[in-house]
């Protein structure tokens, strides 16, 4: 996989067309094992909220012990999506760091 075909799935993302960001949000899905550096690195960077939650979920779907931070950093969110992507991603992140995180965030009252 090359950063081009990230970045032209990332342009498909924020598409005005909606066929277009499907398919590069599906594109990304797919990958987002090769792509979780770059998925984390862009989710750091994007304004739009959607495309945030979007990149969020990609970043669950990486299924990587490198989420570990980002997924944790989310759990006090206001945006409810993207804390839900957020506790999606560390159960299916599946560690004890990931559990630590999930329990210190249900002890703090962030989530139920």
């Amino acid at each position: 996989m090359t950063n081009r075909r990230f970045t032209q799935a990332l342009e498909s993302m924020r598409s005005p067309d909606a066929r277009l960001r499907t398919h590069g949000f599906d594109f990304l899905r797919e990958h987002a094992d090769a792509y979780v550096d770059e998925l984390i690195a862009e989710f750091g960077r994007e304004p739009d909220d959607e495309l945030r939650c979007w990149l969020l979920e990609l970043i669950s779907e990486a299924r990587s012990p490198r989420a570990l931070g980002v997924l944790a950093g989310e759990l006090e969110s206001d945006d409810d999506s993207v804390r839900f992507w957020a506790i999606r991603g560390l159960e299916m992140l599946d560690t004890p760091g990931a559990h630590e995180a999930l329990e210190r965030a249900r002890e703090g009252g962030w989530i139920t």
